[in-house]
């Protein structure tokens, strides 16, 4: 089983542990619910030294990620962040991720679940480029969320953290820190040596900053309306039955990607959708639940209870022209659901 730097940490500041794609991960330090409301109301810190960082170098570097990715790695330059996807041949989703754009190359950090398939397919699309990948073993992540974490990080680490806009970054005193996150709220990822980034942890520690658990993150990104790999897409799924249209780019006629030829057939056909439901009545959506209207089926991809509405909601898969309400069936019973468009909740407030 894999641990982070933290691992002792955890335990002495009593996590429950679980084994979450091989790591032995803190699910929460006692309240999943408290840890939620922490970060949507005030600031949490999370490790998330389980995600997998590759770093790309090399004058082909730029060509590589703009033929990897289904976004346009063009659209940034130095000091910004770009979400994308990456896809098989057939269009389907093999991951998320974020890259960043370094001074000599390119920061990718993408799922841990999904580690080996990245690396291996990296590896086997690079071989026609003058590039080369490095893995990052030896450097954690700490995710710092809430509303007030850029006050508190901009007097514990630097002052110009207060400049930073959404998904750029800045590189100071051997910390990586870029404003990116998974919670719906103004955060910042922190990537940097075990040493640093254990330094810092204890620091927010021990001003009272509540340790956050993965369960917390389950919650936070629902609302936020965020997918998570694996769940609410696979490699079933295209970018357009995903609510992810928006991060394939296929503007530019000179520039080719995996996946982009067998797009323009999915985007044609696409019969599918993703949107959010929320549960009108006592109950918990969860994941495998048949949706229905009429005689036509959907499926619950993400469902939870959340915090902040006090309902259960979810991401589901329906057919395009599902609209209004439908019913979702529970332990053979059917129940009344509204559909939302995504996201639930968004820096604390309420959208749906």
């Amino acid at each position: 089983m894999n641990k982070t730097f933290l691992y002792e940490t955890h335990l002495s500041l009593n996590a429950k542990l679980v084994n979450f794609s091989g790591w032995e991960m803190p699910i929460n330090y006692g309240s999943q619910i408290r840890e939620h409301n922490e970060v949507r109301n005030n600031i949490g810190i999370f490790d998330v030294s389980h995600m997998s960082i590759f770093d790309i170098t090399g004058k082909d570097s730029k060509d590589f990620l703009s033929y990897i990715l289904a976004n346009n790695i063009t659209k940034i330059v130095e000091g910004q962040a770009l979400y994308s996807l990456i896809l098989n041949h057939a269009g389907g989703i093999l991951d998320d991720l974020i890259v960043y754009k370094l001074h000599d190359g390119y920061r990718v950090v993408s799922n841990c679940a999904t580690h080996d398939q990245n690396a291996n397919w990296f590896q086997s699309n690079i071989l026609s480029f003058d590039a080369e990948i490095t893995y990052r073993e030896n450097l954690g992540i700490l995710a710092v969320q809430g509303p007030n974490s850029s006050k508190v990080l901009s007097s514990s680490v630097s002052k110009q953290l207060m400049e930073l806009t959404n998904f750029t970054f800045i590189e100071l005193e051997g910390l990586f820190v870029a404003k990116t996150g998974y919670t719906g709220e103004e955060g910042f990822e922190i990537i940097g040596s075990f040493d640093l980034l254990s330094e810092l942890w204890d620091q927010l520690i021990s001003a009272g900053i509540s340790p956050i658990g993965l369960a917390a993150r389950d919650t936070l990104r629902l609302e936020a309306g965020l997918n998570l790999s694996g769940t609410d897409m696979n490699t079933t799924n295209n970018p357009y039955e995903s609510n992810l249209g928006w991060t394939v780019d296929v503007q530019d006629p000179d520039r080719n990607f995996v996946g982009k030829e067998a797009l323009y057939t999915l985007k044609k056909n696409n019969s599918l959708k993703l949107v959010g439901c929320i549960l009108e009545s006592k109950g918990i959506l969860r994941s495998g639940q048949k949706i229905i209207q009429g005689n036509r089926e959907g499926i619950v991809l993400s469902g939870t209870f959340s915090p902040t509405l006090q309902k259960s909601i979810a991401l589901i898969r329906v057919p395009n022209d599902f609209e209004g309400s439908a019913q979702v069936e529970i332990r053979n019973k059917l129940f009344d659901i509204k559909l939302v468009c995504p996201p639930f909740v968004r820096k604390g407030k309420i959208m749906v």
